[in-house]
């Protein structure tokens, strides 16, 4: 069963979106907006002091939705990094937003995003659970992504990693990615980020520590709950 109206789903007091923005604050590693396609969310995050920006309703995903915004907030592209941190990860740890940007940066990717080990047994089997194909570098805490899959990759022994549904984009890599128009291989596994793979554009990875909690359910919403009153 799905959460309607997640971004403003009460935590403890505090809007889920706002809990987001907050951990995205506490990260600094630039201004941080909220894109929402609804005014509701918008007035919610300008209510607790933050910034955001209403787009259109019927923009189809959250990658076009942060490239619509960003043209309208920075026409003259001030800024060249831009990250994508959906709004259903109020536990999001900023460290982990810092570690992305890095990796974008020192890797020459066009994107970068986490990934973090698998412990629980379960999300092996959970297509919930997206488990990414690594070529790890020499430090083991950076590498390239060479694939995507809700199945689990690569099979046999040694770790598998849980991917983490954050993005850091090159301007000009988002830019290309959003005028791409869907891919065989992402349109059968229902992963956006191998439309980008497919056209051949490079994903770092960034090894991190922590799972994000993400909130699809009641009961993803109630754990919350618990963890963070």
């Amino acid at each position: 069963m799905r959460l309607p109206g997640k971004p403003l789903a009460d935590i403890a007091g505090v809007p889920m979106i706002v809990r987001v923005w907050r951990q995205a604050m506490k990260a600094g590693v630039g201004p941080v907006v909220v894109a929402a396609g609804d005014a509701e969310i918008v007035e919610a995050v300008i209510a607790a002091g933050g910034e955001a920006v209403l787009t259109d309703p019927a923009i189809p995903s959250g990658s076009d939705r942060i490239y619509a915004a960003v043209e309208q907030l920075d026409p003259a592209r001030k800024h060249d990094i831009v990250v994508n941190l959906q709004g259903d990860l109020p536990a999001v740890v900023p460290e982990t937003l810092r570690i992305v940007v890095e990796a974008l940066i020192s890797s020459g990717a066009d994107i970068a995003t986490p990934v973090a080990p698998i412990t629980d047994p379960s999300d092996l089997t959970n297509p919930n659970v997206v488990k990414p194909a690594i070529a790890w570098n020499k430090n083991g805490r950076t590498g390239r992504a060479l694939y995507f899959s809700r199945n689990v990759i690569p099979s046999g022994e040694g770790e598998v990693f849980h991917h983490i549904g954050i993005y850091a984009y090159r301007r000009e890599a988002l830019a290309r990615f959003v005028a791409l128009p869907p891919s065989q291989l992402e349109v059968r596994e229902r992963l956006e980020q191998l439309r980008a793979m497919e056209a051949g554009m490079s994903i770092a990875v960034a090894r991190v520590d922590d799972i994000p909690i993400t909130i699809d359910t009641p009961e993803d919403l109630e754990k919350a709950r618990r963890l963070l009153a």
